[in-house]
């Protein structure tokens, strides 16, 4: 049969190489072994066409006849995918040679090491069980034999393929690879050290795969369905947002808060309503506060009140226990409970938040202008931009307000229980922040509310960072018993801490939240009427406020220096810049294996290449460590530097054989190899040879020491 290779590809050269390199290519190929998994056979037929290719190119007259059919054979017209190239195998314009039927995987896996995963894959699919060419009449071996190395390299092909494609941004693709690779191992029950390997790269892999699938065009629901599906996986192995499972994906609790904050971007409002209200119901305080945040963007944008009070409900959960109190108010100023949202406001200690609402409230009978601006530029500035469906919508308060429905629902809302709920909560300070500044362990909820889910920063939109979050004190603080790690400031540092016994409606810094009887009456028909103590007439009232900030108030600039950036929170995983490292193919080190006569014999043909490196004219040491240890580690780089410092330089012509290797019974980390050599010196000063020594038949004596799974060289005596 004939297999779409040459023997300048076979060898890993181009067609212009030299005997030199020749020699040097074949000897590292040959010290190159594939996978222990494979058959002896596998490894015999893929040395044979090792073999071939260097005694053809080696030979000056058969390498030019092979060269003038090779050159007619000429690559202009190579074709451009593999498929095209496993197509044109037979093909007599197409570079190829001819292979007996044993020989077949021995092609295979020099295809494998050249990185023809995907003409592997062609090619050796049809021996497998479910394939149409038949092993049984064994013209390839031995037909079980034969198909366990088939399989074995089509299974490494998809997951290298895999790979290459994971390198390349395609996730999905990848993930395609991997799991055609794991279900071939499945279904022939083979290899399950390969098929855990390919589980651990689908593991890894999916935190891209979720990020690519959900970041598709809404009308590929399908694909978007099963990106939410394996989120979900992921949580439910993990044991939630903040939970201390296992997922195997590699991200710590910390990584797995900022890539949930990384793809909130492509959810929909209702997508992280679903999927946090569920999760909230672990409970998870982090997922309670996303699902806040998402039924409050849904009740706003949509206007419906009704998921603002249930984000009001939630809201009170963590309130016993953290300050959320800003986004209470928010809610009050939504649901249009005013005196709600003052009491709030009350017990806030967002000092900086505050002081902007005061701001903007100056020469107003009390802070609602403020709270008015303050809520209409958070919802723009730090909500709507973690919803696909919402980042580019405006948010003004007045049409939501003026909404008939939103009215309607409004008047209708009963002041209890959550006016009451909130009041009993306004009568004392939560212990997590009021008692001795600091938090007991598995109260706190977060460190600052708006921190968990700050918006995108200019930065991060000019850099191309999918999502950059601030500080993230509430997300990555979390121990990982899922509570926060951090303390409250201490009193007299960064924020003074809330009093009890101040008097109600007092601020720390002397200002006051006036009362609903503090506030002029309103007049309805020219009738001065008394302020109802439960809420104010919202088209009167709210609406009002609105019209006076839009004409009175200015906006201060950087609602985002209230949650600042810091670039050494930003997300780590990205599409763009992966945590993850992607593994790489790494060959088996010819220093690997159970010692054995031919592991003893790639040891010794090591060291004698490394030996000609470090002592030849380019003097290139770098090697010696991997192959020795002290003491000849020490004398052997000493030499080789005096040898470099005087200009001299030794060849080497070597012929080496191992007679016996046996591994010491106390210590099976240490080995004696038994060998015969043969040596010749060239020795050089400058360009100039001044000496030529041989050595032959000599008996040597070596020590050999395992070392990080290596067999390194200690000590030899020439016998």
């Amino acid at each position: 049969m004939r297999i779409p290779l040459d023997y300048y590809r076979i060898l890993g050269l181009p067609i212009q190489a030299t005997a030199e390199q020749l020699r040097q290519a074949h000897r590292d190929r040959t010290l190159q072994l594939p996978r222990r998994e494979y058959s002896e056979g596998a490894i015999a037929t893929r040395r044979h066409l090792i073999d071939e290719a260097h005694a053809i190119l080696s030979n000056l007259e058969k390498r030019q006849d092979y060269d003038e059919g090779f050159l007619a054979k000429s690559y202009e017209s190579e074709p451009e995918s593999s498929e095209a190239i496993a197509e044109a195998a037979a093909d007599s314009q197409s570079p190829s040679i001819e292979i007996q039927d044993r020989q077949l995987i021995g092609a295979l896996l020099i295809l494998q090491e050249l990185g023809e995963y995907e003409l592997v894959l062609r090619l050796g699919r049809p021996y497998l069980t479910s394939g149409s060419a038949n092993l049984k009449d064994g013209k390839l071996g031995d037909p079980k034999i034969i198909l366990s190395d088939i399989v074995l390299t089509v299974a490494l092909a998809c997951l290298e393929l895999g790979r290459e494609q994971w390198q390349q941004g395609q996730y999905e693709n990848a993930a395609e690879a991997l799991e055609t690779g794991q279900e071939l191992l499945l279904r022939e029950g083979l290899f399950a050290t390969v098929r855990g390997e390919i589980q651990s790269d689908l593991f890894k892999l999916r935190p891209y795969r979720i990020l690519e699938l959900l970041a598709l065009p809404d009308e590929t629901s399908t694909d978007r369905r099963q990106g939410l599906r394996l989120l979900q996986d992921m949580l439910r192995e993990r044991g939630g947002i903040d939970g201390t499972g296992n997922d195997q994906s590699g991200l710590s609790i910390d990584d797995f808060l900022r890539f949930i904050q990384q793809l909130r971007g492509y959810l929909t409002a209702e997508e992280q309503q679903g999927l946090f209200e569920e999760e909230a119901r672990r409970p998870s305080a982090v997922a309670t506060y996303l699902a806040v945040y998402a039924l409050m963007a849904r009740g706003f944008a949509q206007q419906q009140p009704a998921l603002i009070r249930r984000a009001k409900l939630m809201l009170m959960k963590l309130g016993s226990r953290q300050d959320v109190h800003l986004e209470q108010a928010v809610c009050s100023l939504l649901l249009g409970q005013t005196e709600e949202a003052s009491r709030a406001l009350e017990l806030s200690q967002e000092y900086e938040p505050l002081a902007f609402i005061r701001e903007n409230s100056q020469d107003a009978p009390d802070l609602l202008p403020g709270l008015c601006l303050y809520a209409e530029r958070w919802l723009q500035d730090e909500v709507f931009p973690h919803f696909r469906d919402l980042s580019k919508q405006k948010v003004a308060l007045k049409d939501y307000f003026a909404n008939e429905h939103v009215q309607e629902y409004l008047e209708e809302l009963p002041i209890e229980p959550e006016a009451a709920e909130l009041s009993a909560i306004g009568g004392r300070q939560p212990a997590a922040y009021a008692s001795n500044g600091r938090s007991s362990p598995g109260n706190q909820v977060y460190a600052s509310g708006r921190a968990a889910t700050a918006t995108l920063s200019t930065e991060a939109r000019s850099t191309g960072n999918l999502v950059s979050m601030p500080a993230a004190e509430r997300l990555s603080q979390l121990s990982p018993e899922g509570s926060l790690r951090s303390e409250a400031p201490p009193t007299g540092a960064g924020r003074p801490r809330a009093t009890l016994d101040r008097p109600r409606g007092e601020l720390n810094n002397g200002y006051r939240i006036p009362d609903a009887e503090d506030l002029p009456p309103r007049r309805v028909d020219g009738i001065s009427k008394p302020r109802r103590k439960s809420r104010l007439s919202l088209p009167l009232m709210l609406l009002g406020v609105l019209a006076v900030g839009a004409l009175g108030f200015l906006l201060i600039r950087g609602l985002r220096a209230l949650t600042g950036q810091s670039s050494a929170n930003q997300l780590l995983v990205q599409l763009d810049e992966p945590v993850i490292s992607i593994p790489e193919e790494t060959p088996t080190s010819p220093l690997s294996g159970e010692m054995n006569q031919e592991t003893a014999q790639r040891v010794l043909e090591f060291w004698l290449s490394t030996k000609k490196e470090a002592m030849g004219e380019s003097h290139v040491a770098t090697k010696l460590d991997q192959i020795l240890i002290d003491p000849k580690l020490t004398e052997w780089r000493t030499a080789s530097e005096e040898a470099k410092r005087d200009g001299m330089h030794v060849t080497y012509e070597h012929t080496i054989r191992a007679d016996s290797a046996e591994v010491n019974v106390s210590d099976p980390k240490q080995a004696i190899v038994m060998a015969t050599a043969s040596e010749t010196r060239n020795y050089y000063k400058g360009s100039d040879r001044y000496d030529t020594q041989t050595d032959g038949n000599l008996k040597v004596r070596y020590t050999l020491v395992l070392q990080d799974n290596q067999w390194r060289i200690k000590d030899w005596q020439v016998q």
